[in-house]
């Protein structure tokens, strides 16, 4: 072997294994290592994402590897078909993933059939199944493509109408966001696409993924791809450790935020120590109970420093994050449970303070077009005559030794409207409304029709017995 290329090699392997100890927490946090000499672009809204992606298609010699959570069967899932189709017929290899339960009600049965008739090759997700009732909970929640193992795109959007609007009904696009990436980064999107691929079906070739080695230099970015699988809950302690890094800024957008009481806290902390913590959410959703859930902790964040902004436009779907100009985050997850701990996601971590400012300067042009929340002037009062009274009896230290204390003390918003800790607002009212109307529902059922009102329950624990005893089966069997 030529010795030339081994000490290619072995520089490029030095280089990435040789982090400080920063960067080498970042490693075992993200599990990926970061990247240098990538190309970056940044991509906004449906308007510069989906020509992007068409072009690259268009440009397809050998493969195209799809993945997404929703494709919509309408004006703009067909664009794509055609287009996939077309580069099938060419003899492009062109294999594409969809979620069994995005797809739901949104993609019919013949739009996949003519994808595989047009030689696509087409595997679902994850579809329910009677042996494991409860693995319909974990979803392939990814948006990425890769062309020739050349180019990569990442992004929180998925093909439909909506991202682009319909103008004739005055319904104008959702707001979000997405890279185009070359260089070796890449490679770590075809391997994640070769993870999922696997599970639902035959392994790609193997000999037809790329390495790290194959690449040149595309450009100076350094960024690493964040491929996350159920439990591994990759984009929550990243955020976790740079809140306890971020010096500046701390600004955070997402479309479906309901965190969790030691995320909040974190949060909480970052703002009391003087950063500037904002946070832009969607004012118009696609899921009303999710948004209600969100403005339950409105008020805790605001009274720490928190900054919320919600967007005028019809729905800020972007999964983004920006701390201190320099780390920026990119991709599908959003801030929620299900994201952090259930579904299979994928985003990009960059570190280049150059990107950085891109984002930011995305960012404020989307707070020109957002309104901001702020306390009303009895609450606000209230909190600082509260938070003067604190100052006198506050725990002396920083605000890892406070998040601490407030991980085991702090309640949800949900709790503390129930305890009459916090005043209602309309978000609280509407959601104390729905979750005492379905208890009272509940009950009334079991006084009036108890054997009716207790076949559900029986069902669910058919299954339950059901699944675990063919699971007992299937592992005694193995051990024979």
């Amino acid at each position: 072997m030529d010795n030339t290329v081994l000490e290619e090699k072995r520089t490029i392997e030095h280089q990435w294994s040789t982090s400080p100890p920063y960067e080498a927490s970042l490693d075992r946090i993200t599990d990926s290592k970061l990247i240098s000499g990538c190309d970056l672009r940044l991509l906004v809204d449906a308007s510069e994402n989906y020509p992007a992606w068409l072009e690259a298609i268009e440009s397809a010699e050998d493969r195209i590897y799809f993945e997404s959570y929703i494709i919509h069967d309408d004006e703009q899932g067909k664009k794509f078909a055609d287009a996939l189709i077309k580069k099938a017929g060419e003899g492009v290899s062109v294999k594409l993933i969809y979620d069994w339960l995005g797809g739901f009600g949104k993609t019919s049965r013949r739009y996949w059939r003519r994808l595989r008739n047009g030689g696509v090759e087409v595997r679902c997700y994850n579809p329910p199944k009677l042996t494991d009732p409860f693995s319909i909970l974990s979803r392939d929640h990814r948006k990425i493509m890769t062309v020739d193992g050349k180019i990569a795109f990442v992004s929180g959007l998925c093909v439909g109408q909506d991202w682009v609007g319909n103008p004739a009904k005055d319904m104008p696009a959702w707001r979000d966001t997405g890279v185009q990436v070359k260089g070796a980064a890449v490679v770590d999107v075809e391997r994640a696409f070769a993870n999922i691929w696997q599970e639902i079906g035959e392994p790609l070739d193997i000999s037809k993924l790329p390495k790290y080695e194959d690449y040149d230099e595309e450009g100076d970015v350094s960024l690493r791809i964040v491929d996350s699988v159920p439990s591994s809950s990759n984009i929550y302690r990243v955020d976790q450790f740079l809140a306890a890094q971020v010096q500046q800024t701390m600004w955070l957008a997402d479309a479906y935020f309901i965190g969790i009481p030691s995320y909040l806290q974190s949060i909480k902390d970052v703002a009391e120590d003087g950063v500037d913590v904002r946070i832009l959410l969607p004012r118009s959703t696609d899921i009303a109970i999710v948004r209600d859930t969100t403005r339950t902790t409105y008020r805790d964040l605001l009274e720490a420093g928190v900054r919320i902004f919600e967007w005028n436009g019809s729905m800020m779907h972007a999964k983004t994050a920006v701390f201190d100009g320099k780390y920026s985050r990119v991709g599908s997850t959003n801030l929620n449970v299900a994201s952090w701990f259930g579904n299979y996601e994928l985003d990009v971590f960059v570190e280049d303070e150059m990107f950085g400012r891109k984002m930011q300067e995305m960012y404020s042009r989307d707070l020109e077009n957002s309104t901001e929340i702020v306390l009303a002037d009895t609450e606000r009062k209230r909190f600082h005559m509260r938070k003067r009274s604190e100052k006198k009896n506050r725990t002396r230290g920083g605000s890892v030794a406070n998040a601490t204390v407030g991980a085991i003390n702090t309640a949800t918003s949900i709790s503390s409207v129930i305890t009459q800790k916090a005043p209602l607002g309309k978000a609280e009212s509407r959601l104390l409304f729905l979750a005492g109307s379905l208890m009272l529902l509940i009950a009334l059922l079991f006084i009036f029709f108890p054997r009716a009102a207790s076949i559900p329950l029986v069902v669910i624990l058919l299954i339950m017995a059901f699944s675990t005893l063919v699971k007992a089966a299937r592992h005694y069997g193995r051990r024979q």
